[in-house]
């Protein structure tokens, strides 16, 4: 099936990939949009897992100030090249997870960097609540227990504010995926008055 330049622009219009990658995912899917962007999406996600080995020594420190002055946020995101730090669809990625870290107040970037001791005393707080339940079945349930303590505190583990559907994470490689590189939020600070 011959596609027409005009449909591999609208496809890449609606998902940033390269001009090759929709044409290719076109004749593909046989013409059909919402397959071609499907074969991209998994194309894009398998892109993007193998690009997180690669190092990130350039970036940017983003902010954000709440509209009362009483918030404020600082991140770094880091990504490969100077060019990509300054690309728009990294810098609104970067005001993105600074308004999603006011929001939300994670304790930290991944559940690699949550303290020790803390999930230590959060294992130990289930262990004791869960302390009558067959050792099989408390394991599981304090397991269970773990993944939605680092859902709420690992910011690449939350729901994005803006679209639930999203992680932060899924922001992320939706970024590689787009910029075709490496990125990585590597630390952030949250100020609130009176915190």
């Amino acid at each position: 099936m011959a596609i027409e330049a005009s449909s591999v622009r609208e496809l890449r219009d609606r998902t940033s990939a390269g001009f090759l990658d929709c044409k290719n995912a076109l004749e593909e899917a046989n013409g059909d949009f919402e397959k071609a962007g499907e074969i991209l999406r998994k194309k894009g996600l398998a892109k993007a897992m193998k690009k997180g080995s690669r190092g990130t020594p350039e970036g940017r420190v983003g902010s954000y100030i709440h509209t009362n002055g009483k918030l404020g946020v600082l991140v770094e995101i880091n990504c490969e090249t100077d060019f990509v730090a300054k690309n728009d669809v990294f810098a609104d990625l970067i005001k993105d997870i600074c308004m999603h870290i006011a929001a939300t107040d994670p304790m930290a970037v991944s559940r690699e960097t949550v303290p020790q001791e803390m999930i230590d005393r959060e294992r130990k707080a289930y262990n004791e609540e869960f302390k009558d339940k067959p050792d099989n079945v408390r394991d599981k349930i304090i397991d269970g227990k773990m993944e939605s303590f680092y859902k709420e505190v690992c910011l690449v583990n939350q729901s994005f504010v803006k679209d639930n559907d999203k992680t932060i994470e899924d922001l992320l490689k939706n970024a590689i995926t787009k910029l075709g590189e490496n990125i990585k939020i590597s630390r952030f600070a949250r100020f609130a008055i009176g915190e």
